[in-house]
């Protein structure tokens, strides 16, 4: 059975400014060498600095192995929520969105999607890694989960952090794993999150 083996990661810590930190370029070597022992065949990333450079410092752990830009893994809103699916705490964040900049995040959302959610022709078993943003991670769960569009609201991913997805020919996707940090030391963990006390 043919199965497609994403690797999705969130870039490593970045300034304001969007370029990567010493500390992300740390987070994303430790993140190189947990993947070094997989038969990984790509490295995608977005076109965003701050993934582009996580994307090649990982990869230097991966010889060999392309990496390639990706326009569908840049940062974007991929699904505006319409006021009655919006919790609370989100209701301000979508102020000043219109409907053509809503209507492009979703196109965005829909390229994403087919490009990588699917099970490719090319061989038996793909291994791929996505070094992209939390909303397009956020996204790909949700889409793989099969639950309604608003419901990528909430589904954070820390810097450098793991989450797999599966597809199969035949069966539905499945959710290896979601936020995995355990290649990251304590000190390096839940970068991306709001302050909070964290397990």
């Amino acid at each position: 059975m043919t199965t497609r083996h994403l690797y999705l990661a969130r870039h490593g810590a970045a300034d304001a400014f969007g370029e990567l930190t010493g500390i992300g370029r740390r987070q994303a070597g430790l993140l190189g060498e947990r993947l070094a022992g997989l038969p990984v065949d790509a490295v995608w990333h977005s076109p965003l600095p701050r993934a582009a450079a996580s994307a090649h410092e990982l990869a230097r752990h991966l010889p060999n192995v392309p990496v390639t830009e990706a326009a569908e893994l840049v940062d974007h809103v991929p699904y505006v929520p319409r006021a009655a699916e919006t919790p609370p705490s989100w209701a301000g964040f979508f102020d000043g969105y219109d409907a053509t900049e809503a209507a492009s995040g979703q196109k965005l959302a829909e390229a994403l999607v087919a490009r990588f959610a699917k099970v490719p022709d090319t061989k038996p078993d793909t291994h791929e890694v996505l070094v992209t943003h939390a909303y397009q991670i956020a996204w790909l769960v949700r889409h793989a989960l099969d639950a309604p569009p608003s419901r990528w609201l909430g589904l954070n991913s820390a810097n450098t952090a793991l989450t797999v997805i599966e597809y199969r020919n035949g069966l539905p996707p499945t959710i290896v794993m979601f936020n995995d940090m355990s290649h990251l030391p304590t000190d390096l963990r839940w970068t991306g999150f709001p302050d909070g006390t964290r397990p």
